[in-house]
């Protein structure tokens, strides 16, 4: 039986049995299927799902959906209101079962599970595939739902301006594309199981936990492992700048940093992830205008008063430059997570990483000798170097030479920055 025809009962049989079951809800859709009959004003999939015509061919791509149906006689399409419809359960759901890929595709649709789970004669695990299903808070659509929401409300919109909101689905690069330190590892599992319990840290009181401030030179990973970690714990990523939240009157930058608070709030469970954070230590040891000072002081009471265990919102601030923060910015943190340059291993892993889609032979230790001092974000920006100049050749497959050339340009455009960073 074709793909099609399976696909086609696969959204029928989960779209009756979700219907039916009290117990099932929008997160034991399969992402497919949730994203596709999601209601942003309800913030989630209303039952009764009714499967239409253009449904199926938005969600498999198929075009003529009659002449598949056809093949199957438990199955019918109303040409009034262009509805799919199973005849008959039973029939549908046993025909089902009895297809080569039904065990693979019920282990992934926890709806299906939960019903092949109640026959005796089925081997499904309810558990097994709800675990594996991501939540709906990974989900672009969750996100627009709750930023409409916000946009709405009186100030919404002013809010919203001053940060950029990313769904965990769309972060570029996983945990798993990283590479890090051994402390860096053992400090997000720290941050993962702090999510994980996050009501039993609030039954015993720990209430100062979820703040971290990640420190280390430009280019080295501090925004990727943020935002891989709103990919990794299934929550939104919400990035301010605080250069940009400052505003030529300075009543207005404490409302900012106010306002952005407010929204990490509304959002949550999200991580609050601060850049820049080294203009807090620039104002207080400047002479500026003592309203700009009150901004700051502002920022510091936000980020005594927001809580991972009461508000949901884990915390994150990064400076390129430590020194410059005093004991009042460096104690609001529980947990600060260095990120050092890559040493010559690290960087031979970051370079695999970067090249494993692109075609070539490539020695990646001996470019790893030659680039000490180099962040992961210079290593990038090698092999783009290295793969553009392949292009202008039309070239779509990398040499060594390449690379090394790359590295020579490298140095002559940009040299090494390293010795103007203090640490």
């Amino acid at each position: 039986m074709s793909h099609a025809a399976i696909d086609i009962v696969e959204l029928l049989l989960t779209a009756q049995i979700y219907n039916k079951y009290s117990e099932l809800d929008v997160n034991d859709l399969p992402k497919n299927i949730r994203k596709n009959y999601w209601s942003s004003k309800q913030k989630t999939v209303p039952k009764p799902i009714k499967v239409s015509i253009s449904d199926v061919v938005s969600l498999y791509d198929i075009k003529d959906v009659k002449t598949v149906v056809k093949a199957l006689p438990f199955i019918d399409i109303d040409d009034l209101d262009f509805k799919v419809k199973l005849t008959s359960f039973g029939v549908g759901e046993e025909w089902f079962e009895k297809q080569d890929d039904a065990k693979e595709r019920v282990s992934n649709n926890p709806v299906l599970a939960f019903y092949y789970e109640k026959k005796i004669s089925s081997t499904a695990d309810y558990k097994e595939a709800r675990a594996k299903s991501r939540p709906k808070e990974v989900d672009r659509e969750w996100i627009e739902s709750l930023v409409s929401e916000v946009a709405e409300e009186e100030g919404g919109d002013e809010m919203l301006k001053l940060a950029h909101i990313l769904a965990p689905e769309d972060v570029r690069q996983p945990l798993s594309d990283l590479v890090l330190t051994k402390d860096q590892i053992d400090d997000v599992e720290k941050i993962v199981k702090a999510i994980q319990y996050r009501e039993y840290l609030k039954r015993i009181g720990l209430y100062d936990v979820g703040k971290l401030l990640f420190v280390g030179p430009p280019g080295t990973g501090k925004t990727s492992v943020a935002s891989a970690l709103s990919e990794r714990l299934s929550i939104p990523f919400v990035e301010v700048k605080l250069s940009m939240i400052t505003d030529q009157y300075l009543g207005e930058t404490a409302k900012n940093i106010d306002r952005v608070f407010n929204l990490a709030k509304r959002l949550s469970p999200c991580i609050l992830f601060i850049d820049e954070f080294d203009f807090v230590a620039k104002t207080r040891a400047s002479d500026e205008h003592a309203a700009l000072k009150r901004a700051v002081n502002t920022l510091l009471k936000a980020i005594d008063e927001i809580s991972l265990t009461n508000d949901g919102v884990l915390l994150i601030a990064a400076t390129n430059h430590p020194r410059m923060l005093d004991s009042a910015a460096w104690r609001r943190f529980d947990e600060i997570m260095s990120f050092p340059l890559p040493d010559e291993q690290m960087r031979v892993k970051i370079l695999d990483i970067v090249l494993r889609a692109i075609d070539g032979t490539i020695d990646s230790k001996e470019i790893a000798s030659l680039t000490e001092g180099y962040a992961g974000s210079d290593l990038r920006m090698v092999v783009r170097e290295a793969v553009l100049s392949a292009l202008v050749e039309e070239r779509m497959s990398l040499t060594q030479d390449d690379m090394l050339n790359a590295v020579d340009n490298f140095n002559e455009r940009e040299g090494i920055r390293t010795d103007e960073y203090i640490i």
